[in-house]
């Protein structure tokens, strides 16, 4: 691409990666706490059986506010840089997702509705036990067995909390000493309350109910909370330094006073909104107390992040001597690239069938960061959303991560990551919760959403043994919504929780609409659960190209279940004719694959054909025939056939010159391989460009051209491109073609205060003037983010193909 030259471009890369050079200068210190102290307002409230009994009990509202919205999100502006971060295309890991293995399992063994009362949004939380499941939603909360069947009437957070309903509440459940937790936020003062359940039955014991007597400085707003062995861990959306409470477990157990302990976190970069979060532990097998982690996710497209990566930051709490306790500076793990913005940071950003753009929970770690333990690492799982498309265009996906560490205390790394989209092509995927059960599988329940198609509640999953960085469960309904959200918002919360009963079935609540808002809960597992149950997971062969009238079938077969499988029948078709039946004389363990090679073969021999090839297990007894086959297409290409897939460069910008590259990508659809390909283009219907492409490109295969001859775009409008081959035995000339509309713009005030340089001025010399954690951001209004009041000089020389950067920041205070 040209490089700008215009004066005000220049200024603010300058200041852009002055800025980033210097919120990155890190410190490697312990931090101590900022503020501690003791809890002693306890308060002892009785049993909703006894609530229910006495007429206490203090029922939910069914409608409330008709559709206002419900505590709203404190969103700042957006500190983004448009054109600022990576990628520059599509999400690097959809490709792998895309071409990894789709496994169909069982349906959702129950499905229920959660609530009926109206919140905008509802905030959809839930936690599992033994033999309960608790379903909250913003103003209240309701108690079901493990069938569905509810257990109480829907609650008022004041049933639990006298005299508060303000919201947020989140659901937990304390494996370790099997009780359930109840929280939200207060105002009275800024600060949280925290119920505990006095035993492990949430209708019939009573509960321990703590009011925070520290102070958040600002509202607590997202409240995120997370159980470790030594404490119960709290962050919130919240602008002051004091970032992460912590208080003292084995104390609100038998609800006596508690200690808590406030801690700051260095060197974070946010967006403006924000949700750090700590990793929660979802069962009773318990790493040693201390170092309890938090994360969060840092975008090279904000403000003073100058590579995409992931923050964590770790709490060693002494409750003997609470200054001795300590939270680290930052580590940081550089992940793939991503894109988390959408619509420049606006909460409208997903389009529903009619109605309101919906937000898509953007700069945000889902609800919950999961730990487990294992006898060799342990794992903590945890996923954002992220723009998929590296268009002009939207396409939500979930970018998931596990990371892991050798044992307690170790350090963290990034074991794998992926990036998610739906399968089912242009549905958006979004607002997910993940955890692992423990064989190491992972459970995702999420959203989707179309134009056409309203809200879905899905999930999906990995097997411990697949390919890393790829979710291999099909994606499977939990309930479709039939209706749209009146408001763009949409749930703050959606909550995976795995049952303690086995330690494998995931619980999943979200919101949907049916057609008014509900939240709706799923159960669904990924380890095996029958002892027979083999079936088809992929066709390997044959695949696209120029086929024979005796092509050879492989399949991969896999062993869902839990007893090792030998010798039963496998057979495919072509286009539902005759089946091949032949004999799996193999043996295969429980959750391995095996291949199988026919002997019989196909026959595809008729060019520009497509085919379908269908293969099935069949195992006697087998007790789930929804995964026993699976179905591939499969074409006798054409010999000669390649065409233009995209127009890749150049783009709409306000900085297009007079000598602007024009690169096309173009795919051999045909099975030859095909060399001196000619190709051409045109702007606005005027002479033809005409080179040639004179490397070699295999059957199916894509690459770039770039046109020796490029092009003026110097002059602000519009371009019409229109790029495309011309193979002289071309056998399809429908998809020879591509055009692409090209604008020059003006400037744009979407940042910055517009593009000229009096509103550069005025941002660097102190319209930032919020607190950004350690971002380079002063709090005193009229300053600049370095804190000088009159002219700031950067220079700059950011090498970031080779993760070599040399920052000069000069700075004169007049």
């Amino acid at each position: 691409m040209k490089k700008t030259t215009s004066l005000t471009a220049s200024l603010m890369a300058l200041f852009i990666l002055g800025v980033v050079s210097w919120s990155f200068s890190q410190d490697k210190k312990n931090y101590k706490p900022t503020a501690s102290g003791l809890i002693t307002h306890v308060v002892s409230v009785p049993s909703l059986a006894e609530q229910m009994q006495n007429g206490t009990f203090i029922y939910a509202p069914k409608k409330i506010n008709d559709g206002k919205e419900i505590n709203p999100k404190l969103r700042h502006t957006n500190k983004v840089i448009p054109g600022k971060g990576f990628p520059k295309g599509d999400d690097p890991l959809v490709k792998t997702q895309e071409e990894s293995l789709k496994i169909q399992i069982l349906p959702p063994s129950l499905v229920f509705d959660a609530d009926i009362a109206q919140a905008t949004p509802t905030d959809a939380t839930g936690g599992v036990g033994p033999n309960h499941y608790l379903g909250g939603w913003n103003v209240g909360f309701r108690i079901f067995d493990k069938s569905g069947n509810p257990l109480i009437p829907e609650a008022s957070l004041t049933t639990i909390f006298p005299g508060n309903d303000l919201g947020d509440p989140i659901m937990l459940y304390d494996a370790l000493a099997d009780r359930f937790i109840i929280t939200e936020f207060d105002d009275s003062p800024n600060g949280f309350n925290i119920a505990i359940s006095k035993g492990p039955d949430p209708v019939n014991d009573g509960w321990h109910v703590y009011t925070t007597e520290f102070g958040t400085s600002s509202f607590p707003d997202y409240p995120k909370f997370s159980i470790w062995p030594d404490g119960y861990y709290i962050t919130a959306n919240i602008g002051s330094s004091d970032r992460v409470f912590v208080m003292e477990r084995l104390k609100m157990l038998n609800g006596e006073p508690a200690q808590f302990a406030k801690f700051p976190l260095s060197n974070i970069a946010t967006s403006g909104f924000y949700s750090p979060q700590f990793f929660n532990l979802g069962n009773a097998t318990a790493p040693a107390s201390g170092n309890a982690t938090v994360v969060y996710m840092q975008d090279d497209a904000w403000f003073g992040v100058s590579d995409d990566h992931l923050k964590l930051w770790t709490v060693n709490m002494d409750w003997n001597t609470i200054d001795n306790s300590t939270i680290s500076s930052a580590v940081e793990l550089i992940t793939g690239d991503f894109t988390s913005v959408f619509d420049g940071g606006s909460l409208s950003n997903l389009t529903q069938p009619s109605g309101p753009d919906i937000d898509a929970l953007q700069a945000t770690i889902m609800n919950q960061a999961q730990f487990r333990k294992f006898p060799t690492h342990n794992s903590a799982v945890f996923n954002f959303v992220v723009d998929t498309d590296g268009t002009a265009g939207k396409l939500a996906g979930i970018r998931w991560f596990e990371l892991r560490q050798n044992g307690d205390g170790q350090p963290w790394t990034i074991f794998q990551e992926g990036t998610y989209i739906s399968p089912a092509g242009g549905k958006h995927a979004f607002a997910a919760s993940m955890a692992m059960d423990n064989q190491g599988n992972i459970g995702m329940g999420y959203s989707t959403l179309s134009n056409t198609e309203s809200i879905a509640i899905q999930y999906t999953g990995r097997f411990a043994n697949d390919a890393s960085g790829t979710m291999s469960i099909d994606e499977t309904l939990i309930k479709q919504g039939s209706g749209n959200s009146p408001s763009d918002r949409y749930t703050d919360y959606t909550h995976l929780t795995v049952d303690p009963t086995d330690d494998q079935t995931f619980w999943h609540i979200a919101e949907y609409f049916n057609p008014e808002r509900r939240d709706v809960v799923g159960v669904f597992k990924i380890a095996p659960d029958a002892a027979k149950d083999v079936g088809v997971v992929s066709i390997d062969q044959p695949n696209d190209g120029i086929l024979t009238a005796t092509e050879t079938v492989e399949i991969t077969i896999r062993n869902f279940g839990t007893e090792t499988q030998s010798s039963f029948q496998v057979s495919f078709n072509v286009d539902g004719g005759t089946n091949i039946i032949e004999t799996f004389t193999g043996s295969i363990a429980s959750t391995a694959t095996a291949t199988y090679t026919f002997t019989g073969t196909a026959d595809l021999s008729v060019q520009g054909t497509t085919y379908t090839i269908n293969a099935i297990t069949n195992l006697t007894g087998d007790e789930n025939s929804a995964n026993d086959d699976k179905a591939k297409q499969v074409t006798h290409l054409q010999s000669n056939d390649v065409g233009v897939l995209a127009i890749t460069a150049p783009s709409s910008s306000m900085s297009l010159g007079a000598t602007e590259a024009v690169i096309i990508s173009i795919k051999n659809f045909g099975g030859l391989t095909q060399t001196s390909i000619p190709v051409f283009y045109t702007i606005n219907g005027g002479a033809k460009v005409s080179e040639t492409f004179t490397g070699s490109l295999a059957a199916v295969q894509t690459t770039n051209y770039t046109f020796n001859q490029t092009a003026d775009l110097s002059v602000f409008g519009s371009y019409n491109f229109e790029a495309g081959t011309e193979l002289s035995n071309d056998s399809n000339l429908s998809n020879n073609n591509k055009t692409k509309l090209v604008k020059k713009q003006s400037c744009t005030p979407e940042a910055i205060d517009g593009c000229n340089i009096d509103g550069l001025k005025k941002f660097i010399l102190g319209t930032i003037n919020a607190d950004d954690g350690g971002n380079g951001c002063n709090t005193e209004p009229g300053t600049s983010p370095m804190g000088y009041a009159d002219r700031t000089d950067l220079t700059t020389d950011l090498d970031r193909s080779t993760g070599n950067n040399t920052h000069i920041l000069q700075a004169q205070h007049n």
